[in-house]
């Protein structure tokens, strides 16, 4: 099942993080069903191929979300991490994680949902603990709660992708300008 999922963050763990959409708004919720969190664990590349979760596997999935958001909100605003969070990242990671294989045709890697589960965990605590932490900014349109990497020139980027809201904040600032410049012509 593919669901089209954005991957515009920079690193899997921000873009699982961002599977809660417009936290601040009207809130989307992307694993709304078991094959829904299947698909992105297949979709952003963290496994090829993932036995099918279970209600309990998305309602976990939810927890390590919300405490990966937790924490990389932390990080990114210079605040010490919350403990809580802390445990439900690490516990998640501390369970083994999907491991590729080599076949005749290349690397395969298939998981169970916990694997696939703690290999976004150990990723969230590398990028957490690593040389991107300085780089973390959070998009710019407000309806957007995405965090991602920018490796801009000059790290001026201001949104998490131009398609999922760079347009829209472009169009905004051009119908702010031409709105001024109407009005000085008046």
């Amino acid at each position: 099942m593919n669901l089209n999922h954005v991957f515009v963050c920079g690193n899997p763990a921000l873009d699982f993080a961002a599977t809660l959409r417009a936290r601040r708004s009207v809130r989307f919720e992307m694993f709304a069903a078991p094959d829904r969190l299947d698909a992105w664990f297949t979709e952003c590349g963290v496994v090829d191929a993932v036995s099918p979760s279970r209600s309990a596997d998305v309602e976990e999935a939810k927890n390590v979300r919300e405490a990966i958001y937790e924490l990389i909100t932390a990080r990114r605003l210079g605040e010490d991490f919350e403990h809580g969070a802390l445990a439900v990242v690490n516990s998640a990671a501390r369970k083994p994680p999907a491991v590729p294989q080599l076949t005749p045709s290349g690397r395969w890697t298939v998981a169970t949902p916990d694997e696939a589960l703690s290999t976004v965990a150990r990723l969230a605590i590398e990028l957490l603990s690593g040389p991107d932490v300085p780089l973390l900014k959070e998009c710019g349109n407000p309806e957007c709660t995405r965090t991602y990497i920018d490796r801009s020139r000059g790290m001026r980027r201001q949104w998490c992708g131009m398609e999922s809201c760079g347009n829209k904040i472009k169009a905004a600032a051009y119908r702010a300008r031409k709105r001024e410049t109407t009005h000085a012509d008046n």
